[in-house]
Order: C-alpha cells, then sequence, then structure tokens
C-alpha cells in the first residue's frame, strides 16, 4: 500500500529550515515505524501541483493509527503548520514497494496511462487506485522516466513531474509489506 502526503509551502524565509527538519528528521521518524517499509520525498518540477510529494510504501491502513505512528512520525509540523496549503493524504492500493527513484530520473504522474510511454518507449506504469483518507485523485499512472524526458511533458494537462529530493529510505526490517 502506498501513502501519499502532498503539499506546498508558502513561507519562502522557512522553507529551507521545514524542508531540513522534513528530510532529515521526519523521513527517518517515520521509516522507523512499524509498518514502514520506504519513504522518498519530491520537488515539482512544473507549476499546477502541490511542490511537495512524500511516498510511503506501508504494509496496511491501520499503521497511521498506530501508537507507533504517533509517537514517532505522525504530526510533528505544529511550527510549520500554518505555513503548509494544499495539503492531501491519500492510501494508494498496491503490493509492491514504492520505486526508488534516482538523481537521474523523474517522477510522473498522470491521471490516466499514457500509451506512447509503455508501447514506444518501454515504460511500464504503475497504477495506483485509491482506498483511504483523501482518495483524489482516485486514480494515478506513476511512471519513472530518465530526466531528459521529462521536458516532453511540461506542457502536458494532468501531469505532474517531481524530481527526488533525498534517496529513499528503506526500513531494513519491514522487507516488503
Amino acid at each position: 500500500m502506498f501513502y501519499t502526503v502532498e503539499c506546498s509551502y508558502n513561507d519562502s524565509e522557512s522553507e529551507a529550515e521545514w524542508n531540513a527538519f522534513y528530510s532529515k528528521k521526519k523521513l527517518p521518524a517515520l521509516i522507523s515505524v512499524t509498518g514502514f517499509a520506504t519513504s522518498q520525498r519530491f520537488r515539482a518540477t512544473k507549476s499546477g501541483c502541490p511542490v511537495y510529494l512524500a511516498i510511503h510504501t506501508i504494509s496496511d491502513a491501520d499503521v497511521l493509527s498506530s501508537d507507533d505512528y504517533r509517537l514517532k512520525g505522525g504530526g510533528n509540523f505544529s511550527r510549520w503548520q500554518a505555513c503548509i496549503t494544499d495539503w492531501h493524504r491519500n492510501l494508494y492500493a498496491g503490493e509492491d514497494l514504492a520505486p526508488a527513484i534516482s538523481s537521474d530520473e523523474i517522477l510522473l504522474l498522470s491521471s490516466k496511462p499514457i500509451a506512447f510511454l509503455d508501447t514506444e518507449l518501454g515504460y511500464r506504469g504503475l497504477e495506483m487506485h485509491a482506498v483511504g483518507l483523501d482518495k483524489f485523485p482516485v486514480y494515478r499512472v506513476a511512471y519513472v522516466l530518465p530526466v531528459e524526458i521529462g521536458p516532453l511533458f511540461t506542457e502536458a494537462p494532468n501531469v505532474y513531474l517531481y524530481e527526488p529530493l533525498i534517496e529513499q529510505l528503506q526500513n531494513a526490517e519491514e522487507g516488503k509489506p
């Protein structure tokens, strides 16, 4: 199961500090929560979508209501809460681990499959169906692409492009959820 968190941040003076907290403290704390297998954070490379995205692989929805989650990772944003905007959380069905996106790759999220990526270029999309929390968007297709393909989609409607902010963190004890 994939747990996604999307948001933007509206205070340029504290944004670097917030990003450092999120990437260096919050994600390592989350990955230590029982039921979290992977975590990775991204920044949008085009406008029209939330600026930040985090994708976590979790074992099931109950992880988000566990004491371990509340103690180690849930919340913890009170200092920056007023600056966080366009905030959305979703649970998407999935049995595999979220793909790890490297610095020479880009994550493309689309509201529908992109046929030529699959048929002509051989990139298989990961279909994601919302099953919990906001349930919006209800359906997405995620593609991991070489960064040089990203500019082909800069003007494409209903397509979001994200670059990784950090390498994917993995919980060695969780393995495959």
